[in-house]
């Protein structure tokens, strides 16, 4: 066997983070269920480079530190889901070529019904991309909850039929607000019979935070085993304009406890990538977001290596 080629970004990464060794990649094997778990790549959420075009995005990010990235493929996203046939495999090699891996998209799938989804997860399979992050299900004022939950279980579980047809992970993200999944019981009440190789929750611990308080720890616990990809950010609470809102903000600069959600992360034995988001407000500019990104993620890495989930 070869040995592994010194990239770019793993100088970066070793010169930056006083010898932390990057996150090696996800194996390369043809089907999510036999992927190697055990590496946890930190992956830049291109939705705060969109600006860029992906050769500029790709050597952004590898300038920064990242292992690698999670493009959106949605409206509105770095890549329109019309345009996923042609574009994703543009971005994956402009991504790849700068040292980074690929390590999901961000999607509007929620069901099979979902506009260009199967082009999308067969593109995803060719590519050996292995996740994805799965459009938002809202209850309706016309339907009770309960009857929403029911016709959302069937819905997830022909996209799970589907995701194991390609060979791909899809996740539903725990997003605060009004959104299913927001409490997170209801997520897991409709997904606690599906297989988890192939559909579960990419868990957002800032927005379980918003919704569960102190919490948490219990509903992550309960989605433990569905858990194969996972979202990073940070917030408080602040008022604005004489209203008590949420705050975006810089990592280590809000309320997430993350000393502890490493630990229950490290004990609940929870694997896979990170997508790391970056919502507070800065300026489009290259100048402007490369220290702030640095900043959140050399706080992560000092986490990560704390809690022991990243080897020195």
């Amino acid at each position: 066997m070869e040995p592994k080629k010194v990239t770019r970004r793993d100088f970066i990464n070793t010169a930056s983070v006083a010898g932390i060794a990057a996150a090696a990649g996800i194996s390369g094997d043809a089907l999510a269920a036999e992927r190697d778990h055990k590496k946890r790549n930190i992956c830049i959420f291109t939705k705060h480079l969109q600006w860029m075009d992906f050769d500029e995005a790709a050597d952004t990010a590898a300038e920064i530190g990242f292992d690698g990235v999670d493009i959106p493929v949605r409206p509105g996203g770095h890549i329109l889901p019309e345009n996923a046939v042609e574009e994703l495999p543009r971005a994956t090699e402009a991504f790849r070529k700068a040292g980074l891996e690929v390590c999901m998209i961000t999607t509007g799938i929620n069901g099979v019904d979902s506009p260009h989804a199967e082009d999308t997860l067969k593109t995803m399979r060719d590519l050996d991309i292995p996740y994805y992050r799965t459009g938002y299900l809202h209850f309706g004022k016309e339907k009770s909850i309960k009857d929403s939950l029911e016709e959302f279980r069937p819905r997830l579980k022909e996209l799970a039929d589907m995701n194991r047809q390609y060979g791909v992970h899809g996740a539903y993200q725990n997003h605060s607000g009004p959104y299913f999944g927001a409490p997170i019981w209801d997520l897991w009440y409709v997904i606690k019979d599906l297989d988890p190789r192939w559909i579960g929750c990419q868990y957002d611990i800032r927005h379980n935070t918003v919704e569960g308080g102190k919490s948490w720890p219990m509903t992550l616990e309960l989605l433990s085993p569905y858990i194969k990809t996972t979202v990073i950010k940070d917030f408080k609470w602040g008022i604005v304009d004489g209203k008590w809102e949420i705050i975006n903000t810089l990592m280590d600069e809000g309320m997430v406890d993350f000393g502890a959600y490493y630990a229950e992360v490290k004990r609940h034995g929870i694997q896979g990538p990170i997508s790391f988001h970056h919502e507070y407000p800065h300026e489009r500019k290259r100048s402007v977001v490369t220290p702030l990104f640095k900043h959140d993620l050399l706080s992560l890495r000092a986490h990560l290596k704390q809690a022991g989930l990243l080897e020195t």
